[in-house]
Formats: C-alpha cells, sequence, structure tokens
C-alpha cells in the first residue's frame, strides 16, 4: 500500500463551520467503450492527497483531503463543482467517508484519532477516540496515541462502525458521539475497509494478517483466511478493500495478491485474478449496474468485475493518477480519488 495511510467516550465536541466558495473544475476527457466516459476533476488546493470518497445524503459525493498542515473535507457535485471545509484538528488526516444515518456526512481522522461529523452545510463536530495506549505507526516507525481510524460506515443499528488500523480494533460511534471498541481476535490484524453486510453484519479486510474478518452487532467475531498468501507482512495478499454487493455475497481486493475476492456470508472464498500484473487493487463498491467496480493504484485503472469474475479494465486518463479510494455515487456513476494526481475521477456507468 506505500506510503499512504490505509491505517468507549466521547470527546467535547467542537462545532466549526467552514465555508469556501465552489469552484468548478474542468474536466479531462476520455471515452472508455464500452462503459462510458471517466472525467476527472482537479482540486482547487494543490497537494492536498485525496485518499477517501463516499455518496452523500444530500445528492453529492464527498471526499477526504490529507494535506500535510490542514486537512479538509471535499464536496462535488454531479457536475463537477468543488467546494472545501477545513477539518478543525491540524494535521488530524481526514481518511474516509460515509452517509450516516442522521442526514451528515461522517469521517475518520487518521492521526487526529478521531471521528467527524459535517452537516451539508459544513458545520463539523469531531469526537476523539480514547488514548489508551501506544500503538506502533508503521508509516513512521514510531509509537503513536492514535488509534489510526480507516474506512467508516453506517451500520444496521443506527450506529457508525469503523476501523483502527493501528489499533486493530473495530469501532463503534453512535450518532451521539459515544464510543466502543472491540479488539480483532487476531493481534496487529490492522483492519482497513468495512461494510454491512447482507446477513446484518460487520465484514471488514485484515491486510497482514491475510484475512477477512466479520463482526456483528454484539461484538461477536469470526475471521477467514484467504487462500492466496499467508499471514505476515511479508507474505499477505493483503486484502485491503471490501463491499457488500447485488449477488448477496462480499467482494473484496488483494493489494499485494493482484486479485479480486468473493466470500459468501458463510465463508466460501472465490479469488479472481486481475489481468494487468502489478496493479495493486485498492478499494471496491457495488455500483448501479449490477456488477462491483474497483480501482487499481499502480495498474491506473477502474476495474468492472461481474458476479461470475469477469474483469474489465478502463484506463484512467493521467498518467500515474494513483487511484485510490472508490464508490458508487448518487448519481448512479462510479466516483474516486486520485491521490498523486490531486483529482476526483468519475466513471459514467451505462447498464
Amino acid at each position: 500500500m506505500g506510503a499512504r495511510r490505509i491505517g468507549m467516550v466521547s470527546g467535547a465536541a467542537l462545532a466549526l463551520a467552514a465555508a469556501a466558495l465552489p469552484l468548478v473544475a474542468t474536466p479531462v476527457m476520455a471515452v472508455v467503450p464500452p462503459t462510458g466516459t471517466i472525467s476527472e476533476y482537479g482540486l482547487p488546493t494543490q497537494n492536498d492527497d485525496p485518499p477517501g470518497i463516499g455518496a452523500g445524503p444530500d445528492g453529492n459525493v464527498w471526499f477526504t483531503e490529507q494535506a500535510a498542515n490542514h486537512g479538509r473535507i471535499g464536496r462535488i457535485t454531479p457536475g463537477g463543482a468543488i467546494t472545501e471545509f477545513p477539518v478543525p484538528t491540524a494535521n488530524g488526516t481526514p481518511s474516509d467517508v460515509t452517509a450516516g444515518p442522521d442526514g451528515n456526512v461522517w469521517f475518520t481522522e487518521f492521526d487526529g484519532s478521531k471521528v467527524g461529523r459535517i452537516t451539508p452545510a459544513g458545520a463539523i463536530t469531531e469526537f476523539p477516540l480514547p488514548v489508551d495506549g501506544l500503538y506502533y505507526d508503521i508509516f513512521t516507525r514510531k509509537l503513536t496515541s492514535s488509534h489510526g481510524p480507516r474506512h467508516i460506515v453506517a451500520g444496521p443499528d443506527g450506529a457508525l462502525w469503523f476501523a483502527e488500523f493501528t489499533a486493530s480494533r473495530i469501532g463503534r460511534i453512535t450518532t451521539g458521539g459515544v464510543v466502543t471498541e472491540y479488539s480483532t481476535p487476531t493481534p496487529d490484524s490492522r483492519p482497513v475497509d468495512i461494510d454491512r453486510g447482507p446477513d446484518g453484519a460487520l465484514w471488514f479486510s485484515e491486510p497482514p494478517a491475510n484475512r477477512v474478518g466479520r463482526i456483528t452487532t454484539a461484538g461477536v467475531f469470526t475471521e477467514f483466511l484467504v487462500p492466496t498468501g499467508s499471514p505476515g507482512e511479508a507474505t499477505s495478499s493483503f486484502p485491503v478493500g471490501i463491499t457488500s454487493a447485488p449477488d448477496g455475497n462480499l467482494w473484496f481486493t488483494e493489494h499485494v495478491g493482484n486479485k479480486v475476492g468473493r466470500i459468501t456470508t458463510a465463508g466460501a472464498i472465490a479469488e479472481y485474478a486481475v489481468p494487468t500484473p502489478g496493479s495493486e487493487p485498492t478499494f471496491i463498491d457495488a455500483g448501479s449496474d449490477g456488477n462491483v467496480w474497483f480501482s487499481e493504484y499502480t495498474g491506473n485503472k477502474i476495474a468492472r468485475v461481474t458476479a461470475t469474475g469477469r474483469i474489465t479494465e478502463f484506463p484512467i486518463p493521467t498518467a500515474a493518477a494513483g487511484a485510490h479510494g472508490l464508490a458508487a455515487g448518487p448519481d448512479g456513476n462510479v466516483w474516486f480519488t486520485e491521490v498523486d494526481a490531486n483529482a476526483v475521477g468519475k466513471v459514467q456507468v451505462n447498464s
């Protein structure tokens, strides 16, 4: 995953509103048959390194910007108008974003060790995770008190659930800011992505543990070993992204194994090789066309996989864009972030 940050009380909420004038980026267009068109929108702020993206409850797409000095939460309309909202915590490193059950957008701060909430109008409230020890940060190679919260998703219980990469936990936060945490059975499993499964549980990826995990809303864990690779930083296939799909299964990416996998709710796994060697498939989501879509960080492509495992890849117009976060948008298209090109992209999906 390179150097990217893929890593019981509620603190006093800091409610701040940040206003910004919307800027419309000029898209770079490239025809991508037979699915549609890829459009790219450069961010107004330079070097903002956008990692995460998700559909908002307001009909727009929201994304994170983990700039070194002051992170932001970005919003882009289906037409490409971008608005940015500074996060109150400097160097908090906003990571991932999701629509909450309360009509707001929720996000995580990897270095800030916080979960944040932003209203569609841009008012931000932050909820710190408890400081309860020191953890090893594989990116800085230092100890940190941050739990390294990563992906976040609305659960079936009306709360938000999130992965804690550095602390190797799964967290739960109510819309009022009350946090509960559950340590994964496998030590140093470093969960990254999480999604609500068709069985009412939460499913998540554990990259160095080479496992896909499942947790019920009561906090009961089950883990499933991925066939390719073996547990360990140097030997794992590194499952990173995971999503619930229309076929009733979960699909996940193998960042190092260069595969996408399908896992049933009973734990049966099938794997499919990505056509481009060393493509580093990263994040994944179900599209409006009934297929599953994923990003290829090094392959510089957005790919589609059918329920039977047939993969089609679509090149990104900008070279070495660093396709990273990916999500189905409220407009029916697939949206993704380009961490190395400082842009947000869109694939027009034709059913």
